[in-house]
Formats: C-alpha cells, structure tokens, sequence
C-alpha cells in the first residue's frame, strides 16, 4: 500500500480521535453499516481530494465499507491533521497523502500520487482533482466515470469549465445541497471560524469591529457567531440583494474600503480572488487582524502586502506579523488559508455528519445509475437530500407532522381558494 504521511506512529492518538468524532455522526454511520452488508461501491476505485480530517476519515471508512478501493490527498496544505493521516494508514489499510504544512510542489505531487490509483470517481474539496486530471493526467479521462464537489469554490470553477465545453465527466454538487450548504456552510463555518481566530490570537471578540467579507451562507454563520460574542459586526458585498439581507439582519454593510479603515478583525469568506488588496491594508488599523475562511488563500492579497512591508515576523503560532512601511503593523493569520482548519479542527463533526453522508450516497447514486450523465454539474438528487434531513432528525429525537390527505389535496389544486 502506497501512503506519504508524517508519522505512522502517531495513528494511536489519531484512532482515537476518529471515534470521537463518529460519536457525533450517527447518519453516516447508518450508511456504514448497509454499505458493509449491501456493497454498492465493490470494484470501484474513488480518489478524493479533502481535508484530512477526522470526519473525514469517517467517510473513507465508509467508503471502503462500501468495496471501494480509496486514496486520499489534502485539498489544502496546511489542513491535515496528522495523526487522522496515520490512523487511516494503519488501522484502515487506506492509502493517504498529506503532511501538515506541505509545500506546494509537495501538495501537488500528492495530487498526483492519489491518481495513479486510476480512480472511476474523483471526491473534490476545491477542485483540484479534477483540475489536475483535464490538465496534466488527460489518460485517466476515459476510465472516470463521475464525481462529486463540495465546496462553493470548487463549483465556481466547475460550472466554469462545463460553460465553456471543457469538463469531460459529470459532477455532483454536494455543497449545493441544502443538508450541505444551510448547516455546514452557516453553522460549520461560523463556529470553526472563530474557533480559529480564538485559538490563534486569544483576542476578545466582544467589543471589537469584526468584518465579514461576504455573506453567502458561510458568511451569515460567521456574522452570527462573531455577533454573539459581542463584536460588532460589518459586512462587505458585491450582491445588492444580499447586502440588503445583511442590513435586514441587524448589521451594517459598507465597502470594504471604507470598513478597512475601523476593523479590528477581518475575515473573507467570498470563494474570489484579491477581495482585501494592498490599498486596504495601507490603511487599516496598527494590530488590524486579517483572517481567511474562503477555500484558497486567494482571498488576500498577500503579495500586495508584502510590497508595502519592511519586515515581518511569526509572532505567535499561525500569526505572522507584518511590519508596513507606515509603521502598522497587520497580522495575518495561518498564512492566508482556511483558518478554521489551519489553527483549529475544522466543522464539528455533526455538521460534517450530513454533508459527508450526501457525499457517500451522491457516489452511490452515480454507480447505480444505468442511465449516463451528461459532462455537467448536477445538483444532489431531492431523495437523498430529504432522507439525510429526515434521518438527521430522527438521530436528535425530533419528530414532525405530515400532511393530511386533505392538505395533500388542497396543495395540488388551483381550484380552491377563499
């Protein structure tokens, strides 16, 4: 078995670790359980490119449970939780490629590595796989016969690539699923975000002028959390409508311009390039604090900054200091990437448990349907998504109505009214 990981000794403390977070994750634990009896995925070879977490190796074991051959890489290089890594390597024989702060020629090779599985499906968390395939591994194209994605970046980049022609294999959009994006994307996000900002600064949130740049769904959960802890709370759009949402919502909305200049915490979470440039930096706050949520570290314009900068140092764990020619000083943290999972643990896992069960059944779906996809990006199926939620529901002991025939009977008619 192939693997690149930091420490096979480590897989103790990682094992332990991954029973924790199935604790949490009693709906992909049911799919566990039918993939082992049912073995839908037998003979099929899955590569997936995710963060290498400890809900994630719930998935892989479901995966496997399921028949499937699995490898798996880091969708990002400063994500991966090292003794998770070990764990999958040891105690479930899955082949795994991700070291914590990897650099970039190494993430790639990764990439690489966990293709020449010559995988029939590919599980992305950004893209790169497939990315990786339609540029540089073009002979696998034929053997893949689907995949998934399940981040707002990685779906950009996608619906992309089907607009113009060039996708040569269906995808599955799990992030678009509203078990995904309502709870993941709003209560994930929101939560490990500033679990993040906490852990890497231990800075108090109450008080202080918080921004949020974006308020898609990752931003609401974030301008939720951070207002709750007592910031105050300033959104930035590009979306009249949903700068409006924000103002409904009780914050304030103003151009990031204008918000660089009072911030005393920043974080992006737009899924788009360059959104706080060199011009905002210049005139931020001295100790201004700039953090990432967005897939890729894209999101700031690092090199802008460093063009202004006369030093800079690693003050503290996952905050590098820069010392501007103004004589500021911007910290950023986690060098720009995924805060949450950078300085913290990524989604709680009974967040992760609905998004990665849509991931398991999405596979599923693919490898049973007879009929071919076209090379598009679809939506997850209703079905799967409801059965997630109903069965999400029934894990928390919540139960809800049903219609009456009546009520069924009334909703499909347009001939009762008043």
């Amino acid at each position: 078995m192939e693997y690149d990981i930091k420490d096979v000794k480590l897989a103790r403390e990682g094992l332990l670790r991954v029973e924790w977070a199935n604790q949490s994750m009693p709906v992909l634990n049911n799919i566990k359980k039918r993939f082992a009896k049912e073995k839908p995925l037998k003979g099929k070879r899955i590569a997936a490119c995710l963060h290498v977490t400890t809900e994630t190796a719930s998935l892989m074991q479901t995966l496997k449970a399921g028949g499937a051959k699995v490898s798996l890489c880091a969708s990002n290089p400063l994500s991966t939780q090292d003794d998770v890594a070990a764990s999958l390597v040891k105690n479930d024989k899955i082949s795994v490629f991700a070291i914590k702060g990897e650099d970039n020629k190494t993430y790639y090779k990764h990439i690489h590595s966990s293709l020449d599985i010559k995988p029939h499906y590919t599980m992305d968390d950004g893209a790169d796989l497939v990315s990786t395939i339609h540029s540089e591994r073009q002979e696998l194209i034929e053997g893949v016969k689907g995949g998934t994605e399940e981040t707002t970046t990685g779906i950009i980049r996608l619906r992309s690539m089907a607009a113009d022609g060039v996708l040569q294999y269906p995808i599955i959009s799990v992030n678009d699923a509203r078990t995904k994006h309502f709870f993941d994307n709003r209560y994930g996000t929101g939560q490990s975000t500033m679990d993040g900002i906490i852990r890497a600064t231990n800075r108090l949130i109450a008080g202080s002028n918080f921004v949020v740049c974006g308020y898609g769904w990752c931003g609401k959960g974030l301008a939720m959390r951070a207002c709750g802890m007592g910031g105050n709370v300033i959104v930035t759009e590009v979306d009249p409508t949903t700068a409006l949402e924000a103002v409904m919502d009780g914050f304030t909305v103003m151009p990031i311009r204008q918000a660089a200049r009072i911030g005393d915490f920043f974080c992006t979470v737009t899924g788009n390039i360059n959104v706080i440039r060199k011009e905002h930096f210049e005139v931020m706050k001295d100790g201004a604090i700039v953090a990432n949520s967005g897939h890729f570290n894209v999101e700031l314009d690092l090199e802008g900054l460093k063009s202004i900068t006369k030093s800079h140092r690693t003050i503290r764990p996952f905050v590098e200091e820069f010392m501007l020619e103004n004589d500021k000083r911007i910290n950023v943290l986690g060098d720009g990437r995924l805060i949450n999972l950078a300085a913290a643990e990524g989604h709680p896992s009974s967040v992760m448990d609905m998004s990665f069960a849509n991931q398991a059944l999405s596979i599923e779906y693919m490898v049973k349907r007879k009929k071919r996809f076209k090379k598009d990006v679809y939506p997850v199926p209703d079905e799967i998504d409801r059965a997630i939620a109903k069965e999400k529901l029934a894990s928390m002991n919540v139960k809800i109505d049903k219609l009456t025939a009546e009520q069924k009977k009334y909703l499909a008619s347009w001939s009762m009214g008043t």
